[in-house]
């Protein structure tokens, strides 16, 4: 049996995308921005793609611009916007972010910028009563992700936007929604955030195409000069098979798959729990608000991540020790640490990441072979 628990590293395109990239390849690959027939049926199509999009983050109204990926969106919203300041301050950043955030930092200090890292407590989700002592008139820009993308704590963006009205009203907050976009509700409109972002292949679309949607008034500078295409605001002909397979994507996800992936999320903690006492919950614990359903890390200690993860994919289990993005870089995760845990603990951290398409045959086997691999490599520790 083949078990695929690494979605938050990237999602199987489904079918019907596919099928819908095919036939842009191959019938509708027309130039949107040529003005004969075909080309303009094509811009149809790209704009069809983008109201969807925009439904389906409740940001109906605001401005999309088309991405090669999430971390192209994150470097406009952060990079873009902060160009387009002509005064010096500070930016807040949540320090379990993605690095598309995290590595932001430098160059928003190379603008001029101040740049302070929001604390999390132990379950990974943002301080609220540090983040508060934090803001001031002199805040210009709030990044907080969505869901993280290593223990699937959800944060409370609510209660930050709350706060940032009330203590700074003319900061901007940017949201990284690459693994909350569908899974999570979000309502763009109703929160009054800035600017989100999310990418494709996380939906299974495929890969190399995203977007940042931007409420409409909010100034965002480019970072890509070229041809003027997505409004000026990000050059470069337009990846159609992408986009519209984007587009596809988002308008058949299925509205019950986050309560199904909790269902199986909750069978496989609950078997390894079970299974192996030691077995130790990194994020919010289940039944938490604050717990995304498609995301369980946990740590298996004395085990190291990385040798239980060479053990079941001798199973055919395929799963993560964290970020992908990092994952060769063999670095203990700064996200766990972060949180309070110890070197030692977060190196024995195993990321299982749900998709709808998961069974429960799926999750027992991968609690089955859990057990049984942990049983013969606890009896090993490095010296």
């Amino acid at each position: 049996m083949e078990v695929y628990l690494d979605n938050s590293a990237t999602t199987k395109p489904a079918p019907a995308v596919v099928e819908m990239m095919t036939k842009a390849l191959t019938e509708e690959w027309y130039n949107p921005s040529a003005l004969y027939r075909p080309a303009m049926e094509a811009e149809k199509k790209l704009s069809s793609a983008r109201k969807t999009c925009l439904k389906a983050a409740g940001a109906s109204g605001q401005r999309l611009i088309f991405t090669s990926c999430g971390t192209e969106a994150d470097n406009i919203a952060i990079c873009g916007y902060l160009r387009s300041l002509h005064q010096p301050g500070r930016v807040l950043i949540l320090n379990v972010e993605h690095p598309a955030v995290l590595n932001c930092a430098q160059e928003a200090e190379r603008l001029g910028y101040s740049v302070e890292h929001i604390p999390v407590d132990h379950r990974g989700v943002a301080d609220l009563a540090k983040l508060e002592s934090m803001l001031g008139e002199d805040v210009r820009l709030i990044c907080v992700m969505q869901v993280n993308n290593e223990t699937g704590a959800i944060q409370p963006i609510e209660e930050i936007v709350r706060l940032k009205q009330r203590l700074c009203p003319k900061a901007a907050v940017h949201v990284d929604g690459v693994q909350g976009f569908l899974r999570v509700p979000f309502d763009f409109n109703k929160l009054g955030v800035d600017s989100y972002a999310f990418s494709g292949h996380k939906i299974h679309a495929s890969k190399g195409v995203g977007a940042l949607i931007v409420r409409k008034g909010h100034k965002v500078s480019p970072v890509i000069f070229g041809g003027g295409q997505e409004d000026g605001y990000r050059s470069g002909t337009e990846n159609m098979p992408g986009i519209l397979g984007m587009g596809e994507a988002v308008s058949i996800y299925p509205a019950d798959a986050p309560a199904k992936m909790a269902a199986l999320k909750r069978r496989l903690y609950d078997g390894l729990m079970k299974s192996i006492p030691q077995a130790v919950l990194n994020g919010p614990e289940l039944d938490d608000p604050a717990a995304a359903p498609h995301i369980l890390n946990v740590s298996l200690p004395p085990v190291r991540s990385q040798t239980m993860l060479f053990a079941l994919e001798g199973d055919g289990i395929y799963v993560s020790a964290g970020s992908a993005c990092s994952s060769h870089k063999q670095k203990v995760s700064s996200v766990l640490t972060a949180m309070g845990l110890t070197n030692a603990m977060a190196d024995c951290a195993l990321r299982f990441s749900l998709c709808a398409e998961n069974t429960e045959e799926q999750i027992d086997y991968v609690i089955a072979r859990v057990k049984a691999h942990y049983d013969l490599l606890s009896k090993y520790t490095r010296r």
